[in-house]
């Protein structure tokens, strides 16, 4: 056999190839990987090969074998979905949201000291000095500030934040 008819072969059997490695892998882009490693392997001795098919076949499911041993087996394909639910990736986005929402309704100099100290994470004299103010305003502003944002973030019971508002109260 020369190297036509391993184009050939190829040619005529990737599909096949490609499905068998899709089985073994559970993944069109793995089996894709899968199929190209073991025709590389086969290729090189493509001249001594009797059963082609079957050669590439073993060669898949050995190359299969040895990644699942080198990297080990990252995920699990079962018919069965688990009962355990995942951490809810948007709820980062929700809070972060509101977060931003609730800094909105502070006085811009209270919102300033608290994206200074606690987002920038510079010191109290850090924020007094790029403000032009006193460490204890920084103090005192960040103070309320906190104050403020709980009750927006965590009303307590009996109030809502409804429309930007704090129902019962201002703030």
């Amino acid at each position: 056999m020369d190297d036509a008819d391993f184009r050939e072969f190829v040619e005529a059997r990737y599909g096949d190839l490609l499905r068998t490695a899709y089985l073994l892998t559970g993944s069109r882009d793995t089996a894709q990987d899968l199929v190209q490693d073991a025709l590389l392997k086969v290729m090189r001795h493509w001249r001594t090969v009797d059963e082609p098919m079957a050669y590439v076949r073993r060669a898949m499911v050995n190359e299969r074998t040895s990644r699942w041993r080198r990297i080990g087996l990252r995920e699990l394909l079962t018919s069965v979905v688990p009962d355990r639910a995942g951490p809810d990736a948007t709820d980062v986005v929700a809070v972060r949201d509101e977060l931003l929402a609730a800094l909105d309704r502070l006085p811009a100099r209270m919102r300033a000291v608290l994206v200074l100290r606690y987002w920038e994470d510079l010191s109290e004299a850090d924020v007094a000095a790029t403000m032009g103010c006193s460490v204890g305003t920084v103090k005192s502003q960040a103070a309320r500030g906190l104050t403020r944002l709980r009750a927006v973030l965590h009303p307590p019971a009996g109030r809502s934040a409804v429309n930007g508002e704090l129902t019962g109260e201002r703030a």
